[in-house]
């Protein structure tokens, strides 16, 4: 299952020109199964959707995880779920996260043919570290221990440190940088990743850096593909 982690920055791209039909254009290109957005709402008054939802219905082979709970909203801060067809929602949950600044991440439980079930989190964390190792814990206390095996947290991890401020995730998931995401004209900042719980392995990622994604948003998109762990790795 090919995973892709994109903040949209609102559908607003570098050439300050809002247009969501490229951002879905983007996706589509990327071959995501399932894609985790961050920015996907406006921040203020109704939050509503950066990409209108009736867009998505007739422009794209995607459909919409309801998270957001009003009919303005594609997720919750901001975070929102495409699927493919073929993928079965589970369930699904908002999830609090504490910050000076309003944060919340989102879990959804999917079944696929060949890779069995998995939570999903796609996450947006805050700026500054001590809050996002607050976070980060947040995100573990609420990920049940039976399920952090199969579990993908995806998101604008905000963390410009190659290997540190991880450390609140523990052993129970590997982490994974597809590269560097963050400025979109000049990335040097790994902004975007994945973790993962032993019970899947990555079979590849990347950033996508080609057409449409270069001008789309301030960041490129992320992708990781996921399949079981091989057995006596930890899948169970």
């Amino acid at each position: 299952m090919r995973v892709l982690s994109y903040n949209i920055r609102k559908a607003v791209g570098l050439d300050r020109r809002y247009n969501p039909e490229r951002i879905l254009g983007v996706i589509a290109e990327s071959g995501a199964d399932v894609a985790i957005l961050q920015e996907a709402d406006k921040r203020f008054g109704a939050r509503p959707a950066a990409i209108p939802k009736r867009l998505i219905e007739m422009e794209s082979d995607y459909d919409l995880v309801d998270l957001g709970g009003t009919d303005v909203s594609l997720g919750w801060h901001g975070n929102a779920v495409l699927v493919k067809p073929g993928i079965r929602i589970l369930g699904l949950r908002r999830l609090p996260l504490p910050g000076l600044e309003p944060r919340g991440a989102v879990m959804v439980e999917v079944e696929r043919a060949g890779l069995g079930r998995v939570t999903l989190v796609g996450a947006h964390l805050g700026l500054l570290r001590r809050w996002r190792r607050r976070q980060m814990h947040a995100l573990s206390e609420h990920i049940a221990p039976e399920a952090r095996g199969r579990t993908i947290i995806a998101g604008d991890f905000n963390e410009w440190s190659p290997v540190g401020g991880f450390e609140p995730l523990g052993r129970a998931f590997s982490l994974v940088t597809p590269g560097r995401s963050f400025h979109a004209a000049y990335p040097v900042a790994p902004l975007d990743r994945f973790a993962h719980g032993e019970g899947l392995a990555v079979t590849g990622s990347g950033v996508i850096r080609d057409g449409h994604a270069r001008q789309a948003s301030d960041h490129l998109p992320v992708w990781a593909e996921f399949a079981p762990a091989p057995r006596g790795t930890g899948a169970g």
